[in-house]
């Protein structure tokens, strides 16, 4: 896990909540850890995205037993979802190679 820069972290959240979800349905707490393994995020980071991405039609959610505890929130990407993400993953990779180009060429002598 990185300890990355809030500002970094705002951008690339999102895009990294969708892409797991798109993999498999997942519950809140679940999320939060995967997420914590690339990136060091809280419960209370996660959870507004999540709310959010909910409530713009991104997810879609349902409950289910759990034989561990209480009955579990699992989050389901929608077909705007999946576009959104796709979207946003064309963004972020454009972004990121731009940017990764410009620090390269500009650290090559150092």
């Amino acid at each position: 896990m990185i300890n990355i820069n809030t500002q970094f972290k705002k951008g690339v959240l999102e895009l990294l909540i969708l892409l797991m979800v798109k993999k498999s349905d997942m519950y809140g707490y679940e999320l939060v850890e995967k997420v914590s393994k690339i990136v060091d995020v809280s419960e209370g980071t996660i959870y507004p995205i999540l709310k959010r991405l909910t409530n713009e039609g991104y997810f879609e959610t349902y409950t289910k037993e759990s034989t561990e505890g209480p009955i579990r929130k699992y989050y389901h990407i929608t077909t705007t979802g999946l576009k959104i993400m796709k979207d946003e993953l064309k963004e972020w990779q454009k972004f990121s190679k731009n940017v990764n180009e410009f620090i390269e060429r500009s650290t090559k002598n150092e």
